[in-house]
């Protein structure tokens, strides 16, 4: 990659700013500009971050015409209506996860991607982090044999403020749009759409899923058992069970250096694998590896797979009773 590759970010909290760090690790890649609704924000986040380029709205930033991508780091509950604003700019999107708040939404955003020929990917850092790869060629090359339970849960104790984004059904808040979403993504990874789901979940004063439990069922009788919380801390580690040994993702799972493969009666073995910067840098290569390519959307994470994981993660919530008004 010869060409300086420009960046913009709408958005600019806590993941924004480690997107960006990781964009200063790439060494044809630049943060042309950011977007803020807060003039004031905008401008911190550029000084912090060397941005170019200051916006104090997400409309000025998607029309500049300077962008050869924009990641946007906004709450779930807008992600379609700033994607659309890119993808209407004809601007390659790169959208954190969830890409959006249901499937209807979703496929709206993969309907605009298409209409305007222009790429579009889901922010799912998990799936290009190289210990990832590393994981499914294992499974692939039938290191620990026929896949038959996982297990992998996701929970972090946050501090209760109502009006936040975790616990605001209005900002998408819950435990399983925000990280229970990660445990869903690796058993569609390893298992594909499960057959049957059972879905419980609790719920707080604000009516969010505070912590929200799983179980699917696969046509093979595999099983996976995962779990989700925004009140309590869990081990947040996942263990992939087969015919002939098991391979342990310890915490977190989600952006692994490590992984223990243990086959059945023999030693265990450890492998690492380090990722770049905080491992936001390997979403964003593989973002502009395509777009420099001509490429729409990515092979690794196509829009197919969004569009199954989101379409999951509504019969969660229907099977859990989990509610967003507004988006239903």
């Amino acid at each position: 990659m010869t060409k300086l590759f420009r960046w913009g970010i709408i958005g600019t909290g806590k993941i924004a700013g480690k997107f960006a760090e990781d964009i200063q690790l790439i060494k044809n890649a630049e943060l042309y500009g950011v977007a803020s609704r807060s003039a004031e924000r905008a401008i911190a986040f550029a000084d912090k971050h060397q941005a170019t380029h200051i916006f104090d709205s997400y409309e000025g930033l998607a029309k500049c015409g300077e962008l050869d991508a924009v990641y946007i780091a906004t709450p779930h509950a807008v992600h379609c209506e700033n994607a659309l604003l890119c993808l209407e700019n004809k601007i390659p999107t790169l959208c954190e996860k969830p890409l959006a708040m249901n499937a209807r939404q979703v496929q709206q955003m993969i309907s605009a991607a298409r209409e305007k020929d222009t790429f579009l990917m889901e922010a799912l850092w998990t799936r290009f982090i190289p210990m990832t790869q590393k994981m499914l060629d294992l499974i692939k090359a039938g290191a620990i044999g026929e896949i038959k339970m996982l297990k992998a849960d996701f929970g972090f104790k946050a501090p209760f403020l109502p009006d936040g984004r975790l616990f605001n059904r209005e900002l998408g808040g819950g435990a399983l749009l925000d990280v229970g979403l990660y445990p869903v993504f690796l058993a569609l990874l390893l298992l594909g759409k499960p057959k049957n789901i059972k879905a419980f979940a609790s719920f707080g004063q604000t009516k969010v899923d505070e912590n929200c439990a799983m179980l699917f069922q696969y046509p093979n009788d595999a099983i996976a058992i995962l779990d989700s919380s925004v009140v309590v801390n869990t081990n947040t580690e996942a263990f992939i069970y087969g015919e002939k040994g098991t391979l342990h993702l310890p915490p977190r799972f989600h952006h692994p250096m490590k992984l223990k493969r243990n086959i059945y009666d023999e030693e265990e073995h450890e492998i690492w694998m380090p990722y770049k910067g905080n491992g936001y840098y390997h979403e964003a290569v593989e973002v502009m590896q395509c777009v420099l390519a001509g490429k729409k959307e990515s092979n690794l994470f196509p829009l197919k797979s969004s569009l199954e994981l989101i379409e999951t993660l509504d019969a969660v919530r229907k099977e859990a009773g989990i509610v967003y008004p507004g988006f239903e």
